[in-house]
Formats: C-alpha cells, structure tokens, sequence
C-alpha cells in the first residue's frame, strides 16, 4: 500500500483536471499525479462529434447515472449522464462553447466571492481560447481550447434564426461577446472537425513532460488525512489497493456529482450522513453535497417536409457510409456537428432583466436522448431554463467508492422554474410557427398541437422534459456557514485540500458550463501556484 509522493494529486480527469495537470506541471516544478476513474480516450467516438450521440448510455465511457425520482418531473427517475473518460464530460459532451452571461459571474462575486467577476475571469476565458476568428476584447487566439464555427451552414439552421429574428429577437453573431441575447449559430469545441476536449486541448501536450504521471482505471476510494490536513488518496486500479502522498496539496476535480462524493467517503461532509455509514469524520461540513443546481429543458419534435435531418442521413447504410466518407476525406457533414446548431437567448418571463432560456435547435428527432432516431425527417426544439432556482443535493448511499451516490436536483420545484420554461416553450413555438421556418415544418409531433394551455404545456415539460446535463453547485463557493470552499477554492476548515470544478459554483451559468469550468481550472491553477509561491517564500 505505500505508494509515491508528490507535490500535488488532481483527482478527476476532466475539463478542470486537465487543465490543472498542464498548468501546475508547465514550470517543470512540482510533481502532479492525476488520476482518472474511466479509461483512456483512445475510442474514435470520442473524437468525432456526432459521438455525443453513441456515448449517454456506454457504460465504459459514461457512469450512466440517474437521478432519484423527481417529485415536480411525475415521479420520473431522469438520466444523469457524467464523463468517465481521459477528458472527462468534455469528451461525452455536445461541443456548444458558451460562457454564460456576464451578470452570472458578478452575481457569484456579489455574494463574497472576491475575484470571482466577470471582468475577473475574462482575462481567464482569453488564455484558454484559439478561437479561429481571431483575437479580439472578448476572445483569445493560441491558447490550448480550439473554439470553431460550424464547418457547414444547414439551411434549417439559418432558417431557425431568420424565424426567431422576425419574431422580435436581435441577430447575434457571438454569444460570447458584448452580449448574450439573439439569435444566432453557436461555436463548438473542435479544431478542423475533430472535438477539442479538454485532454486533447490540455493533457496531451503535458504527457510528454517528465513531472505529470497520469493513472487511468483508478478510482479513488478517499482522501488521505493526517489530523485536519490532506495528505495522499487511496485509489482502486485494477482489483489492488493503492496509496499515493501529496507533499503540498490533494486537489479534488471530479465533478458536481463524485467530488461531493468523494469527500462524503473520505469524511468531509455532513456528520450525520457520515455517521450512517460508519464512515469517521474528518470534518464536519453540511454544505458538502447541498445547493445542486442544474439546468432543465423542455424540447417539442417536429416532423419537417425536407430530407436534409440526421435522421434522413443515418436511415440507410448508404447514407451512413456517405457521412463517413464526408468526414474522413473532407471533415465535412453530418459528423462535424455538435449537439445544437443555432439558437436564440431570450427573455420569456416578464420580470427578468436578461435572457432567461435558452431555444436551440437541434437536427434530427428520438423519443429518447441517444437512443433511435426517427423514420421520418425530424428536428428537436430545445427550451433551457437558464438561471433554475430550484435546488438539490447529492449524497452518497453507501460506504462503498464504486455505488452511484444519490442524486436529486429538484426540478421545477419553485414557481418561477415553471412559469419561465412554459413561457420559454411557448417562445420557442412561436419561432417555429414564424415563415421562415414554418415553411419546413409539417407538424409538431410532441407535445402537438392540441397541447395549448399553461396548465397542459406545463404537465407536458414534466413529463418529457429532462436536463441537459450541467450539474454544479455540490461543493458551492462563498463566505456562508453552508459554503463548501473559499474563494481561493480551499475547503474551509482544513488544509492542503481544494476543489477545483463546476462543484464550486454558486450557481449555474447562463448557458451550457463547460467554458466556464475550463476558466475555473484555469485561475484554479493560478491560486496553486500563488499559494506556492508564497509558500516557498
């Protein structure tokens, strides 16, 4: 069981793990150990974008999680799905780069978090960024995170965004600019149509220094405590128990959903919870777990009068053999696209200042999330409520590191929750009722036409809405008796031990998050390294 020692251990593999791994080992420095869970990122799916599709329900590279059941979703037990892979989330994910409103982060410095505003994460934004249209105030050029534009225009998209433009929404072509609301194409992760997860982005130009060792098919079973401080983690790795130290400091990464975990096990959390388990307290901290605050989203089928969805181009072999050749000789196609193409931020309930919901489309139709697609040409409209009040919690089960821990987000538990994604469905409707995109549409298949009340379009998102996959909040930052870490990520009341993820926010941003957790790895990493120096000094 004695195992190495390094300066620092990152747990988790992901967006933020990745991240840390390149900029804690750049200086040559510190020794970093990383370990991740999931395998290696060698499967082709994974690289490809459209293999967002293939990966909700594979268990090799997704933990395939489900949520308690909801009480304000009838009852439903609504899929979870987590990256456990080199990469982590962003490797499963669907490419869409968005930052979030500028509101979001100043409303997480508002609350204690100095540091924590926009104008003080922009710069960190900027550095991630190799964004192909060039450097700008608000974008950055040869940082590590490839950010494109779509390599092909579908007419169904521009069609999206002419139809919401007439409906009253500004053209916006740059979500991520002076400002968020419109209409417009989204940018995704990839460089050349290949996807830009953060391993291939960050960690694999790391591997090749000699001060990062990386550990896949490792799961860390606790965090290693002498008296109040980190010290080392335990981790499982093929059948065999080991055990590595950390000379200056255990840095946990592994999401909203196994970090709080994670610290639960090793026990950091609440006492009660622990005690149940048998499992010793370390430190007894309520908030670890508490605040999960996640993104939900109604989304209507629509049968459309023209072949040109996915699910036309997938039907047959030939076709499928077609996409396939597109791709592998022109990075072109159907296999270039991210999960979303265009969309529209807007305001749908009167009492909000900025875009509550965001309306996407997306070009093909299922019954499910990653399961068959349609026999007839079909598109997705996607309504996300974007700033949920409702809140939640994760909790472990059982003493056990391989058991899923429990995981309830609450959805729509709060009134305004309902009464903003029923305005934004109604929202979302009326822009595929608008001519530029009416003239594709046949009907909508579902919730369908005879769905018309609030009352009905309500009972509809309960039962066929789901989340689009943004948990954080588990291990919230802020100055609160509840708050899990400081503003320099440090859990509060011991030492050498920080979390560094989408855990730590206050509350979810304005879009989809995997921008945002890249931006916290990156001033995660340069609150380390500070410390560090301070600490040598």
């Amino acid at each position: 069981m004695p195992g190495e020692t390094f300066d620092y251990i990152v747990v988790g593999a992901g967006s933020a793990g990745c991240v840390l791994a390149d900029r804690l080992t750049a200086s040559g420095r510190h020794r970093v150990l990383l370990l991740e869970a999931g395998p290696e990122d060698r499967n082709p799916w994974l690289h490809i974008p459209l293999g967002y599709g293939k990966l909700f329900t594979d268990r090799r590279f997704n933990w395939c999680y489900e949520t308690e059941p909801q009480e304000h979703c009838h009852g439903r037990n609504i899929i979870a799905p987590r990256g456990k892979v080199i990469g982590g989330s962003s490797s499963i994910n669907g490419l869409i780069y968005i930052r979030g409103q500028a509101e979001d982060f100043d409303r997480w410095r508002e609350l204690g978090n100095a540091g924590w505003g926009f104008e003080d994460l922009l710069p960190y934004f900027r550095r991630a960024e190799d964004n192909e249209r060039g450097a700008d105030a608000w974008h950055g050029a040869g940082g590590p995170l490839a950010v494109a534009n779509a390599r092909d225009r579908h007419p169904l998209a521009d069609a999206f965004i002419e139809a919401a433009v007439a409906c009253g929404h500004p053209r916006n072509d740059d979500f991520n600019g002076r400002r968020q609301e419109g209409a417009g194409h989204y940018q995704t992760t990839t460089r050349n149509g290949v996807r830009c997860s953060a391993a291939a982005a960050y960690l694999k130009p790391a591997r090749r220094r000699a001060n990062l060792s990386v550990v896949s098919g490792a799961l860390a079973t606790r965090i290693l405590f002498d008296g109040r401080r980190a010290t080392g983690v335990e981790y499982r790795r093929g059948g065999t128990l080991h055990r590595a130290g950390a000379g200056a400091e255990v840095i946990v990464s592994c999401g909203a959903i196994n970090s709080p975990q994670l610290l639960q096990l090793s026990g950091v959390g609440p006492a009660a919870l622990l005690g149940s388990f048998g499992i010793p307290v370390v430190a007894d901290v309520p908030g670890v777990g508490d605040a999960l605050n996640d993104h939900y989203a109604g989304r209507i089928r629509l049968r459309v009068n023209v072949p040109l969805t996915l699910n036309d181009a997938v039907s047959t072999w030939r076709g499928r053999i077609a996409q396939a050749l597109r791709y592998g000789f022109a990075r072109r196609g159907f296999f270039t696209i991210g999960a979303i193409v265009a969309g529209c931020f807007l305001r749908a309930h009167p009492a909000s200042a900025t875009p509550d919901v965001q309306c996407s489309i997306a070009l093909y139709s299922g019954d499910s999330i990653g399961g068959v697609l349609h026999p007839y040409s079909g598109v997705t409209g996607v309504c996300t409520l974007l700033r949920p009040e409702s809140r939640g919690w994760v909790r472990i089960k059982s003493a056990d590191p391989a058991a899923a821990p429990a995981i309830h987000p609450n959805y729509l538990a709060t009134a305004l929750d309902r009464e903003t994604l029923v305005a934004g469905v109604r929202a979302l409707r009326r822009i595929f009722e608008a001519p530029a995109l009416a003239r594709y549409v046949d009907e909508e298949i579902d919730p369908g036409a005879e769905c018309r009340s609030d009352g009905e379009l309500l009972d509809f998102i309960r039962l066929r809405g789901s989340t689009v996959y943004h948990p954080v909040s588990t291990c919230r930052m802020g100055q609160d008796a509840d708050a899990v870490v400081d503003a320099r990520l440090r859990v509060r009341g011991l030492e050498a031990l920080r979390v560094i993820d989408a855990s730590i926010m206050p509350s979810v941003p304005s879009g989809n998050t995997n921008a945002a957790v890249i931006a916290i790895g990156e001033k995660g990493a340069d609150l380390v390294l500070e410390d560090a120096r301070t600490a040598g000094a």
